[in-house]
């Protein structure tokens, strides 16, 4: 090529650029898929702080609300929890592996009743504690077949129970206090739990924990078996309506472990129970008497602002039999009673030759929510509730700073309190609250405020009397068959990434 060719070839090239820039506007502009984020561009740090108070019209004397766990405290401000929670979620559609994590702290009242045993639970001497909600690792697997077109997750660590329509993150609630149904089922697990997408509507859940609000090894696990936590997820009318069933099952009762020179009376002038023995109402081997937790939720979103969800709830302990039916006597101490009695007289025939059984215990509930967003400001929650406890086994009151913790161990809780052994309570639950969320101006780190009120009325439906009130200078310990409440919360949530 001459160099006096040049000067043709730049303008011919010239030329043509031109032209094919009058043309773009005539044609489509190639779309250029954005590139996935970063790993760490999806990681989040973010929490709320919540207090809230119950006021109990009975006015308790021992400032116990019946039936409440995060509730529990009458007519006094209750600083429920701050918590921050640092995570990067897994995208359950990555057509990839993808990999995150989830760590869940709090600390404030509440954390009586959320910690995982063996781990934080006697560290702060107070009302006020610290603990995890969770603590877990996540995977999703692209491994898709013909039962899981979707691929499939997995969660290994701490994590919060899959079963019932209520959470222990409170944001999350329609109400500030709980359903029975929350409150005396599972919390937290410690295991492994996978989810296998086998096709856009059905999920399927199957793993294996240590049990509930344990952890592994002495002394986090109170027994030596594992638990089975499973079920299955429906996802229908494009996400509209959703059924998750969902059971967990497995040995409950505690083995008491630890120092034997630990030594209990639980009756006077009775031998000390000392360790490696079991609780006084389990009338059984813990590790072969299994506790089942059962839950079907339904959420079916109505219309763009009408939500309806019915939680319905079976949980059966198979190795509880605290009083004998025959003699009145708890069965662990017929061989204690029978050293007492025989003090008193020799020819004391003796109980210990009685058969000895676990009766086992039962619960069955129903809860029915409803919830209408008004507008941007203001939701309307209503909750109707029917709990029944044939045994009054499941339902309790842990008032102590250790009373649940020393309760999931074996220990003694002096402390703690039941309903009549062996005598069934009917309650029915109504709770008529609202979700408020004000529009706040915009503030650094602060994101929005929520306060909700509510009224909440429980009442036994076969006259018994569970529910605490004012000192009865007659007999006592003051009993009702009814309690009114007006309870309230506030939440700061906040983020910090």
């Amino acid at each position: 090529m001459k160099w006096y060719s040049l000067p043709v070839v730049t303008a011919a090239s010239l030329a043509a650029g031109m032209a094919l820039a009058a043309d773009l506007p005539n044609k489509k502009a190639a779309v250029v898929p954005a590139p996935p984020p970063a790993w760490l561009d999806t990681l989040t740090i973010d929490g709320y702080v919540e207090g809230g108070i119950a006021i109990n019209f009975n006015q308790p004397y021992n400032k116990l609300n019946w039936g409440h766990l995060y509730t529990d405290r009458a007519n006094w401000p209750t600083f429920n929890g701050a918590v921050l929670t640092v995570q990067r979620p897994i995208d359950p559609k990555a057509t990839s592996y993808d990999f995150g994590f989830k760590v869940q702290a709090q600390i404030g009242e509440d954390m009586r009743y959320n910690h995982t045993i063996g781990t934080t639970d006697y560290w702060i001497h107070d009302r006020t504690q610290f603990g995890f909600l969770e603590a877990n690792v996540q995977a999703h697997l692209p491994w898709t077949s013909y039962i899981s077109q979707g691929g499939v997750d997995v969660k290994a660590g701490i994590f919060p129970t899959y079963n019932g329509a209520e959470v222990m993150y409170a944001k999350d609630n329609l109400f500030y206090s709980h359903s029975y149904i929350f409150n005396f089922g599972p919390f937290l697990h410690t295991g492994l739990m996978t989810t296998t997408h086998v096709r856009d509507w059905l999920d399927v859940y199957a793993g294996v924990t240590t049990g509930v609000n344990t952890f592994i090894g002495w002394p986090g696990d109170n027994n030596n078996s594992p638990s089975f936590h499973g079920g299955f997820g429906l996802n229908l009318l494009d996400g509209n309506l959703t059924i998750l069933g969902i059971v967990h099952h497995g040995p409950e009762n505690p083995v008491q472990r630890g120092n034997p020179a630990i030594a209990f009376a639980p009756l006077p002038g009775m031998t000390p129970l000392t360790w490696p023995n079991t609780p006084i109402a389990c009338v059984c081997d813990p590790n072969t008497a299994n506790r089942t937790y059962t839950n079907l939720t339904t959420t079916w979103k109505v219309t763009e602002n009408l939500t309806l969800i019915t939680d319905m709830a079976y949980n059966r302990e198979s190795g509880w039999n605290p009083i004998s039916t025959v003699t009145g006597i708890p069965q662990n101490l017929y061989g204690s009673f029978d050293t007492l009695a025989a003090g008193v007289n020799p020819a004391w025939p003796g109980l210990a030759a009685l058969p000895q059984k676990p009766q086992g215990a039962e619960s069955y509930a129903i809860a029915q929510y409803a919830s209408y967003k008004v507008n941007d400001l203001l939701k309307i929650n209503g909750r109707i509730e029917y709990y029944r406890d044939n045994k009054n086994f499941f339902v309790a009151g842990f008032p102590g700073y250790f009373d649940a913790a020393n309760f999931l161990h074996g220990y003694p809780c002096y402390s703690c309190q039941f309903g009549p052994a062996n005598v069934g309570t009917s309650y029915l639950a109504l709770t008529l609250g609202a979700t408020i969320t004000p529009e706040l101006p915009k503030l650094p780190i602060i994101t929005g405020l929520i306060l909700r009120p509510e009224f909440r009325w429980d009442t036994s439906v076969n006259g018994t009397q569970p529910f605490f009130r004012g000192q009865n200078t007659g007999n006592g310990i003051a009993r009702s068959s009814s309690q009114g409440m007006f309870n309230m919360d506030v939440i700061i949530p906040f983020s910090l990434l």
